[in-house]
């Protein structure tokens, strides 16, 4: 039996590095490329030279973005004054889709998981109450700040989504923002990328006090 040329198992095994790839959908990823016109793989190699080059994290919302403040955060027609949190970048795709919030966002990079060894240390939850603190920097305005009055939890809703949740509402109650949570209505147990844009504007437009 013929082992498999080097470069098609160093390509097998980096793409079954990737969440949601396993061996046998890397092996058949790596032969389409094989099979296909050179410029596919080409377009490709490019794309994942330019996401690491040119991408970089807003020092604001620490979303990812194309530069620093993000579109978003220096954004003058959005509601600066409420900001929704989020636990990954995805998660702002999938809100922007619905068109239901115009504030602006926090992206936590994660949520409380005790059996992943993950705390609120390991979260950007003391940027968020800095944030909270200090007011979000005005668009256009120099120095000056728009004071928070809302943020709208918006994890996963789940244990570790809903705990995180908690532990930002516990911090961020006494410093006077009011607190709300996604309405019911997004499928308990599942992740905030993949609900409908129906199902997740109507838990936006029906938030709930926390």
């Amino acid at each position: 039996m013929h082992s498999l040329a080097e470069p098609v198992s160093k390509l097998i095994d980096a793409f079954s590095k990737l969440p949601g790839i396993g061996p046998k959908t890397a092996s058949r990823l790596v032969y389409f490329l094989l099979r296909n016109d050179e410029s596919i793989a080409t377009t490709l190699a490019q794309a994942l030279q330019e996401l690491k080059a040119n991408t970089l994290f807003c020092n604001i919302c620490h979303n990812i973005a194309d530069r620093n403040p993000c579109t978003i955060c220096t954004n003058s027609q959005r509601d600066h004054s409420i900001i929704c949190v989020v636990q990954e970048p995805l998660d702002v795709q999938a809100i922007e889709r619905t068109r239901a919030f115009n504030g602006v966002y926090h992206v936590l990079h994660g949520a409380i998981s005790p059996m992943e060894g993950k705390g609120p240390d390991d979260l950007k939850i003391a940027q968020l109450i800095k944030r909270l603190q200090q007011g979000n920097p005005a668009p256009d305005s120099g120095d000056a700040s728009i004071p928070v009055k809302e943020i709208l939890l918006a994890t996963n809703p789940n244990l570790e989504g809903d705990a995180t949740a908690m532990y930002i509402a516990r911090l961020a109650k006494p410093l006077g923002v009011r607190v709300t949570r996604l309405a019911h209505g997004l499928p308990v147990g599942g992740d905030l990328e993949y609900a409908d844009d129906i199902t997740l504007g109507r838990a936006l437009s029906g938030r709930s006090e926390l």
